[in-house]
């Protein structure tokens, strides 16, 4: 697509903004309508697309994408309503009689820019909060992702108003032509460098972001965890969609006389869920491309590995694999691995942890597998992340109600639900005066006696 193209594309979004229709409940409702329609009617178009793309199984691309994105739907039209009421706000007496409140309206038009890892949700949930919001949008998928970014870029003129909402297909050149482009606000899914470019971009505007970046996201493991559960749900987290999640346990720190169960325990899981060949595995998937299996590969060299490291590159498959002890300046350790690697790394007591966490930037998760709610509660109040489980990992994602977003490199701001609908609604301030009662004491000519009435209503 030519910058001209992308110009008027952006244009056109803004003039139909101005036109109000997108602030209308019923038009917001519908589209909301629409776009489960999209995603029920296509439902095997989109296991294609997410099967060609990353080698998922109809099951994990159920729950992480279709699943999850229908959910959410259904979530924001059950509250939209009461989300886009003004909210009431207590006024201090010396405004009184008179009333204040919050209105939230829609920011404008928007720019979400998904992710290759999770093509079509992390695409289409931001646009549910923006739609939700009564915003214009322009989306701009992952090239990385090409069968759902096509998909996309199919459906969503068949589904929606077109007007309205728009979709840029492309790579790096389509991207720095977008973000050349006003926007009111910019979400953007991924890696920390293109997400300082995006700000970078947005900054020549002024227009506000929510960077979703990811990171290293820790798993602490305490020897008095249930190990079983501990470890199926570590398998679980950590190799859906080949370790290729932002939120995926990025290592996993244990006390030395602890580590050799739980790698055992984890073994057994991986068995279990992936079979003694995963390459044969139905349900185990395969890198996005050859230059991210070929990092996934270099991270191994050298390393220890206890489990796993068998790699097919013709077809991009990297086993599940554990590495143990890791050099702490080693890339390993040093980048997020995006990957099916999981570090572990000991220590000598499990309080070591937060020092560990703490001395590295705050992760995007952080999870925590233990019985002592003294442990919780130590590692709630001593470290930071951008969202936390405890006993499980990635569970906090199934939950509308809680915000996701990152902290520090992990990112900033946040989505889902009612967050969402705030990320892309401005809350504009609102008070309302009565005119029946007006004292003077604010106005001159001042004296004492109208200050000191001005100190006690204050």
């Amino acid at each position: 697509m030519s910058a001209l193209t992308i110009a008027q594309q952006v244009s056109a979004l803004h003039q139909y903004f101005a036109s109000n229709k997108t602030r209308s409940l019923d038009w917001r409702k519908e589209q909301l309508t629409r776009l489960k329609g999209l995603i029920t009617d296509n439902e095997d178009k989109i296991y294609q697309a997410l099967k060609q793309d990353l080698g998922k199984s109809e099951q994990e691309s159920w729950v992480s994408e279709v699943g999850y994105l229908t959910g959410d739907i259904d979530h924001s039209l059950k509250h939209l309503h009461k989300w886009s009421k003004p909210r009431s706000i207590a006024t201090p007496m010396v405004a009184q009689p008179g009333k204040s409140f919050v209105q939230p309206e829609p920011l404008g038009t928007v720019l979400i820019i998904g992710a290759w890892n999770y093509p079509f949700q992390l695409l289409l949930a931001p646009l549910i909060a923006a739609i939700a919001a009564g915003n214009c949008a322009l989306l701009k998928p992952s090239e990385l992702a090409g069968a759902t970014s096509s998909l996309v870029a199919k459906l969503i003129p068949q589904y929606l108003d077109n007007q309205a909402i728009a979709v840029v297909e492309g790579g790096v050149e389509e991207t720095t032509e977008v973000l050349k482009q006003r926007f009111d606000h910019i979400l953007y899914t991924g890696g920390e460098a293109v997400g300082k470019t995006v700000m970078k971009a947005a900054a020549e505007h002024l227009t506000p972001v929510t960077l979703e970046l990811g990171g290293k996201s820790p798993c602490v493991v305490a020897s008095d965890c249930d190990l079983a559960v501990t470890a199926a749900r570590i398998v679980w987290s950590k190799w859906m969609n080949a370790g290729q999640t932002c939120v995926a346990p990025d290592y996993i720190l244990v006390e030395k006389g602890f580590a050799p169960h739980l790698i055992e325990a984890i073994k057994t899981k991986l068995q279990d869920f992936y079979g003694q060949d995963p390459q044969q595995s139905p349900d185990y998937g395969r890198i996005i491309n050859d230059r991210h299996f070929a990092r996934l590969s270099q991270y191994l060299e050298g390393q220890q590995v206890v489990y796993g490291g068998q790699q097919e590159a013709g077809e991009r498959y990297l086993a599940p694999t554990l590495v143990m002890a890791p050099e702490p300046d080693s890339a390993l350790m040093k980048e997020e691995i995006f990957g099916p690697i999981l570090p572990i790394v000991t220590l000598d007591k499990i309080d070591q942890a937060l020092d560990f966490i703490n001395q590295r930037p705050k992760p995007l998760a952080l999870y925590l597998y233990t019985g002592s709610a003294a442990t919780e509660q130590l590692l709630l109040e001593d470290t930071s992340a951008g969202s936390v489980c405890i006993n499980d990992g990635m569970m906090f994602m199934a939950n509308p109600d809680l915000p996701f977003g990152g902290v520090g490199n992990s990112g900033m701001g946040h989505y889902h639900g009612r967050w969402g609908f705030d990320t892309f609604s401005h809350l504009k301030a609102v008070m309302k005066r009565s005119t029946w009662f007006d004292v003077n004491w604010r106005y001159p000519p001042f004296n004492s006696k109208k200050l000191k009435m001005l100190k006690w209503v204050k």
